[in-house]
């Protein structure tokens, strides 16, 4: 009686365990779970997403271009992260001259391009590169993730993190808040 009984529960726990993105698996992120989460639409109304209601959140336009920018205020720059989400209307492909032109703006940032790779994220082709330098005093990663839409719009997600504490812990929420993007258009 209990083979049986485990025999129908197990597939059950199986499937209904989300399945970790390529980008977490990536990282080897283990689940993050923010409380008390706001949906916030951008001012076009082309995605939204939800953010931690207590997180100060900002919201940009212009005519090519639609942003929502947010970060935990209530901490220090070195234990937050910064996020800004953007969706573009502009054609994107993941082509080599677009991973150069990614690799020639880090370095122009005097970042160090560490890590790219292409992958599925949203259900749509994505490329992310993670790249590391220093802005002021503090040492930084920037991880800019691209989500192709379709032939005419874009997402870029693009996360900083200041300092050399908890990196990896605060990349990985930045990325189940990724993970949370909703196109509304």
């Amino acid at each position: 009686m209990r083979f049986s009984i485990l025999i129908f529960i197990a597939p059950l726990l199986f499937f209904s365990c989300k399945q970790q993105s390529e980008i977490s698996s990536d990282f080897n992120c283990t689940t993050t779970a923010f409380n008390n989460l706001e949906e916030i639409v951008d001012v076009k109304k082309t995605f939204s997403v939800k953010f931690p209601k207590t997180w100060k959140t900002k919201l940009f336009y212009d005519a090519a271009q639609s942003s929502i920018f947010t970060a935990d205020s209530a901490k220090q720059l070195t234990e937050t992260l910064l996020l800004d989400i953007t969706y573009i209307n502009k054609s994107i492909n993941f082509d080599n001259v677009f991973k150069l032109k990614q690799e020639q703006e880090s370095l122009s940032k005097n970042l160090i391009q560490t890590t790219s790779k292409e992958i599925k994220l949203l259900n749509s082709p994505s490329y992310y590169t993670v790249s590391k330098g220093k802005k002021r005093t503090f040492t930084y990663q920037v991880c800019n993730v691209f989500i192709k839409l379709n032939k005419n719009n874009f997402i870029l997600a693009k996360t900083d993190i200041y300092g050399d504490s908890l990196v990896q812990e605060r990349m990985c929420e930045a990325f189940s808040l990724i993970e949370k993007i909703k196109i509304t258009q």
